[in-house]
């Protein structure tokens, strides 16, 4: 594990837990299952988020990321769950930074899925079963919530929020591919270990874009990612968030993200027809567009309208170029990953084992 990660096991005697709590054990034919909270200003909540976590869960993991309410001394203090374990982040690292602590200590602990939610009480603990069964059903490598699902719950939600969700959501699906997913900041998610080992755990982002960062990521490795139904809970928690500021540098990623996504998938490890299709489209828009527009802006100096075949040698290169595009738009689509990364991996260690 980290050198900088320091594990804590909890002390204290004056939170009560559920009973029938399940310590991490190994089972044979059963998965083991770990939560991870990241934990940054969230004291007035964190414990209730614990106690709500149901037996199905084997080992709960809190992050304290450098947090100045000292939430993990605080769980130490407060709560018995013998199932929780504290790491502590010597410096602020921001949410994904958090996760990713928490995913290097599921790894090391061999846990098989890993379910992240917030430690602010959004996130319904009940829900847990909903985003591990298709992974543990080999239908996914990785779930996300999304909220909405619930047509009554759209319309409640703030337009404000609807749009900037929606922008989101389609600067997502061009940079990470995943063209069938929705809400790409919803945090509650889960992930299977063997495909949680194979992501650059120190190259995702640390702050507010890792949600999307690490679509992007598990794209390159072709990982199934499925939305799970949800609803989130809303009470007096204050989100660190300050949209104004991350729009500027969410657009600047994305744009990155889609040129490597391009890249990787498209020539570096494979190539197809949309490999064609892409650039001969850009490059036949681009050329009738600046071949039309100088026309035209040479027409309205000289007052002498272009001619009919002029006007032809601009517009077919933009309707061509359109074309090409949607045709390698309606490949990127249909190529979106469906067999999961982690049964392939289990294949090829079985294979290996009986040689």
């Amino acid at each position: 594990m980290d050198q900088q990660v320091i594990l804590y096991m909890t002390i204290g005697q004056q939170h009560q837990v559920k009973p029938d709590v399940i310590p991490t054990v190994d089972v044979e034919g059963r998965s083991k299952i770990a939560v991870l909270i990241p934990s940054y200003k969230v004291v007035a909540h964190i414990l209730g988020v614990i106690a709500d976590i149901g037996p199905e869960v084997d080992r709960i993991y809190v992050v304290d990321d450098c947090c100045p309410d000292h939430s993990g001394a605080y769980v130490e203090q407060h709560c018995t769950d013998p199932r929780v374990v504290v790491l502590r982040n010597p410096q602020n690292q921001g949410v994904g930074g958090a996760v990713m602590t928490g995913y290097k200590a599921a790894i090391e602990e061999n846990m098989d899925v890993i379910v992240k939610i917030d430690g602010d009480g959004q996130m319904d603990p009940a829900l847990i079963m909903n985003f591990i069964n298709p992974i543990l059903a080999g239908e996914a490598d990785y779930t996300k919530g999304n909220r909405f699902f619930d047509l009554e719950e759209i319309r409640a939600m703030p337009r404000v929020r609807l749009f900037g969700n929606a922008v989101l959501s389609f600067m997502t699906k061009f940079s990470s591919g995943y063209w069938d997913l929705f809400d790409p900041t919803n945090g509650y998610t889960a992930i299977h270990r063997d495909v949680a080992k194979h992501l650059p755990l120190d190259k995702i982002s640390r702050r507010y874009f890792f949600e999307t960062d690490i679509l992007f990521r598990l794209n390159t490795l072709r990982a199934v990612v499925v939305d799970i139904p949800m609803h989130a809970k809303y009470g007096d928690e204050v989100s660190n968030l300050k949209v104004s500021k991350v729009v500027g540098e969410f657009f600047v990623k994305h744009v990155r993200n889609f040129g490597k996504r391009i890249f990787y998938n498209y020539y570096l490890r494979d190539m197809s027809l949309a490999s064609i299709e892409l650039p001969v489209g850009l490059t036949l828009l681009l050329s009738g567009s600046v071949f039309g527009i100088s026309h035209w802006i040479s027409s309205i100096y000289t007052g002498v309208p272009n001619s009919a075949g002029t006007v032809m040698l601009s517009a077919l290169p933009i309707i061509l170029g359109i074309q090409l595009i949607l045709a390698f738009l309606g490949q990127d689509i249909a190529s979106v990953p469906r067999r999961p990364f982690h049964l392939a991996k289990t294949k090829v260690k079985s294979k290996a084992g009986a040689v």
